[in-house]
């Protein structure tokens, strides 16, 4: 069902440029893409110490945001219990209310009791739903299952955003890492991700660099646009910035915008705060 090539590994086939020298590459306003970026961002708290206080302190902080003549972030993510709450309090705002489901972060649950947590976010109101895929079952070359899955996932989320997480540095390969580009391009993916945060390595250059490039293809075949979020370990604004400039050499600057391109967290927006509002 799925057609998988590697493309030529870590350099631009078109310039022959490697990775590193594109992330190292000078921008002409990093403080206008710092602000770009902040737009991008997912502002995350996915805690086991979460509860309806700490939650609505940190959408009033999103909140807080345009009050200080900043972007607004493109969403809060929270895990499911608090969705409602977080829509309450967003209420009013452009802040889209982000939330994960499919047994986050391991995906290790049956697939029925996966679409009753898919579900549920559904009924709460989120608006974006992130979803793990089963990391297993590629590293076991059982990609009908994690197709399946994330089919069925699609359906039940209907309408809403889904992003897939591919947890990169689980899948031991960047052959790997393009299959599962590939099949959740095909299940219907709006955007792929790297990592749920929770495992290390997370996020990695490379690893987007192949997710960028898988996307290219897919847009190029179909002419379907699909988004890519880095998360995971992305704390400081080079790190941002870095991929920021990856996306633009890889996918164009029409990828450049919170329909296309997501970050996460919380610590990377504070970073990027302090930084762009230096006199």
């Amino acid at each position: 069902m799925f057609s998988f090539s590697l493309l030529n590994g870590l350099h631009f086939p078109d310039t022959g440029k490697d990775v590193k020298t594109v992330i190292a590459a000078p921008l002409e306003n990093r403080r206008e893409a710092l602000s770009e970026i902040f737009s991008f961002m997912d502002y995350t708290s996915l805690d086991g110490g979460d509860n309806p206080a700490s939650i609505e302190k940190l959408c009033r902080k999103a909140i807080s945001f345009g009050a200080q003549g900043l972007r607004y972030p493109a969403a809060v993510c929270v895990y499911p219990p608090f969705i409602a709450l977080a829509k309450q309090t967003l209420q009013g705002t452009p802040i889209k209310v982000a939330t994960t489901a499919a047994a986050f972060p391991h995906g290790q649950m049956p697939i029925s009791l996966k679409l009753e947590e898919v579900k549920y976010a559904v009924a709460e109101g989120a608006d974006e739903i992130d979803v793990v895929i089963s990391r297993g079952s590629i590293l076991d070359r059982n990609y009908h299952v994690v197709f399946r899955e994330l089919d069925l996932i699609r359906e039940a989320t209907r309408g809403k955003i889904l992003k897939v997480i591919l947890e990169t540095g689980e899948l031991a390969s960047l052959e790997n890492i393009a299959k599962a580009s590939e099949i959740a391009i095909e299940a219907g993916a709006d955007f792929i991700k790297t990592s749920t945060g929770k495992i290390n390595p997370a996020a990695t250059e490379e690893a987007v660099f192949i997710m960028l490039q898988v996307i290219a293809e897919h847009f190029r075949k179909s002419g379907k646009r699909t988004g890519i979020k880095p998360a995971g370990g992305i704390a400081t604004a080079d790190q941002a910035l870095g991929y920021y400039k990856l996306v633009s050499s890889v996918l164009g600057k029409e990828w450049l915008c919170r329909d296309l391109f997501r970050m996460g967290a919380s610590r990377l927006a504070d970073n990027i705060i302090q930084e762009i509002s230096l006199d």
